[in-house]
């Protein structure tokens, strides 16, 4: 049996999320999952432009698609631009997580908060921002929001005390947006938390997975 979804994860704590949302979403495809933790760690140091990570980033992305998915999300919002540009070398869609989420918030705007807990996320997720304003044709003003007390606790596997920093800072800087952009997937339950903030709190995981079933059943 061909997987239909393919996904490349940057940490090992992602995978029974995008399991349980794929099932919840598109119950009748079934997924494969990468897990290449050593992609973000060398994105962090030796930066996205570096020629020999963006080989590995696209090796890894068609070792993905090895199963014969039709699409392979990049779930790693750091490294996410650079899966997006793989060039298959078979039938498959290269996606990153995050692209569904950014298509949203630019509509919901103009004052997009954008907020991570790694500084080598920031600037990759304000390109997209960009990139989708300017597809949609509208004018955005993004900012950005650096939690990077958060990442110890998640690294350290403390998603509780990760999930109430994150909040924390996010709520004593809304009233700088018109929306919130969780720029790493790591970051989803924050929104359940922020409920009762007033603005529109996106984050990547559900919208990307409802893109990715989309395309998979869109023929090539």
């Amino acid at each position: 049996m061909r997987d239909a979804l393919a996904f490349l994860h940057t940490a090992q704590v992602h995978v029974p999320t995008f399991e349980r949302l794929v099932s919840e979403i598109a119950p009748d495809l079934r997924a494969r999952h990468s897990v290449r933790e050593d992609l973000l760690a060398d994105a962090r140091v030796v930066g996205l432009d570096d020629s020999g990570l963006v080989t590995r980033v696209h090796d890894a992305m068609r070792e993905a698609a090895s199963g014969g998915a039709a699409v392979v999300v990049c779930t790693c919002s750091t490294i996410g631009a650079i899966a997006e540009r793989t060039a298959p070398s078979g039938a498959f869609k290269a996606m990153r997580i995050d692209r569904a989420m950014a298509d949203r918030a630019v509509r919901t705007g103009p004052r997009v908060l954008i907020v991570a807990a790694l500084e080598s996320t920031l600037a990759p997720t304000k390109a997209l921002i960009l990139c989708a304003a300017e597809n949609a044709s509208v004018t955005v003003q993004p900012d950005t929001l650096l939690v990077e007390e958060a990442w110890p606790y998640f690294e350290a596997g403390d998603s509780a005390r990760y999930i109430e920093t994150l909040a924390r800072s996010i709520r004593a800087a809304s009233g700088r947006a018109d929306v919130v952009v969780l720029a790493q997937a790591s970051m989803a339950p924050v929104a359940a938390v922020l409920a009762d903030l007033g603005i529109d709190v996106l984050s990547s995981p559900a919208l990307g997975v409802e893109r990715a079933a989309a395309l998979a059943a869109t023929p090539t």
